[in-house]
């Protein structure tokens, strides 16, 4: 049987899927920010499973998602 961690996790992971891919203001500070539901969902569904692998996958999601956040940003100034 799945536990309720897993389960929020798993609704919390969709949802901040979405809210990245379809933010409403559409800057990069916005996305930067709403990456960060994703990594939360993500948080709870390797808790469900062991402590040490959640906080390692979560370090690992928001420093990879930020990296590529800025230099999306980075790129996106110097080509205008």
């Amino acid at each position: 049987m799945m536990e309720a961690t897993f389960i929020l996790g798993l609704a919390i992971l969709v949802i901040g899927v979405l809210a990245v891919a379809f933010a409403r203001p559409k800057t990069y500070i916005a996305r930067l920010i709403n990456l960060e539901i994703p990594a939360w969902g993500l948080l709870l569904i390797m808790l469900a499973y062991d402590e040490a692998l959640a906080i390692l996958t979560f370090v690992a999601v928001t420093a990879i998602g930020t990296f590529v956040i800025v230099r999306l940003m980075a790129w996106r100034d110097a080509s205008c």
